[in-house]
C-alpha cells in the first residue's frame, strides 16, 4: 500500500503512537473536541481522510480499521456536540458569545438560529452533513425545547453521514491516482 504520506518522514514519537494502542483514543479525543467546536488547528474535513492514511486501509471504504475510525469519529463528535448542546441549553446565548472559547459571532449565531427556527430539528444532521456548516446548529438545538435524546440521534445520524461521504471521496480518489 502506497500512501501520499511517508510515515518515515514524520517525527519518531508520532509514528509510535499512530502505531500504538492509543492511536484510536487519541482519535477520539479529537473527535470529542471537533464536536465540541473547539478543535481549531485543523479543518474536521481532515481528520477522518487523515486517519485512514495513518491507521486505517486506503484500498476499501468499508475494511475494518476504516469503519472503526468512523464509529470512533461518530462516538467522539456526537460526545463532543452533545456537551456543547448542554452548554447551549443551560447557559444560553449571553454566556456561550461572552465566553473566549465560543468562536461563532453573535451575527452568525443569529443566522443559524433563524435556521432552527425555520426549519426545526432536521436541520441538525443536515448541517452535520455540510461542508462549513457542521456542527453550527448544536448551539441553536441547544437553546431549543429539543429533548437531549433526539438531539444525539440526529447529531449522530448527520455526522455519520459526513464521515462516510468523506472517507468514501479519500478512498475514491486514491484509486484515480
Amino acid at each position: 500500500m502506497t500512501t501520499l504520506l511517508q510515515l518515515g518522514e514524520m517525527p519518531p514519537y508520532l509514528q509510535e503512537l499512530f502505531n500504538s494502542e492509543y492511536a484510536f483514543l487519541v482519535l477520539l479525543l479529537v473527535f470529542v473536541l471537533e464536536g465540541a467546536m473547539l478543535m481549531y488547528i485543523m479543518p474536521s474535513e481532515l481528520i477522518v481522510p487523515g486517519a485512514i492514511l495513518l491507521i486505517g486501509n486506503t484500498s476499501r471504504l468499508f475494511a475494518p480499521e476504516n469503519l472503526l475510525i468512523i464509529g470512533i469519529a461518530v462516538l467522539g463528535a456526537t460526545i463532543g456536540q452533545c456537551v456543547l448542546f448542554m452548554v447551549a441549553k443551560r447557559g444560553g446565548r449571553d454566556y456561550l458569545l461572552g465566553k473566549r472559547w465560543f468562536r461563532i459571532s453573535e451575527e452568525r449565531l443569529d443566522k443559524f438560529d433563524g435556521w432552527f427556527d425555520r426549519w426545526g430539528p432536521i436541520v441538525v444532521p443536515l448541517s452535520n452533513t455540510m461542508l462549513f456548516t457542521r456542527g453550527m446548529l448544536t448551539v441553536p438545538a441547544g437553546f431549543s425545547e429539543l429533548d437531549v435524546r433526539r438531539f444525539v440521534v440526529l447529531s449522530a445520524l448527520g455526522t455519520l453521514s459526513f464521515e462516510i461521504i468523506l472517507a468514501g471521496l479519500f478512498v475514491f480518489s486514491g484509486r484515480l491516482l
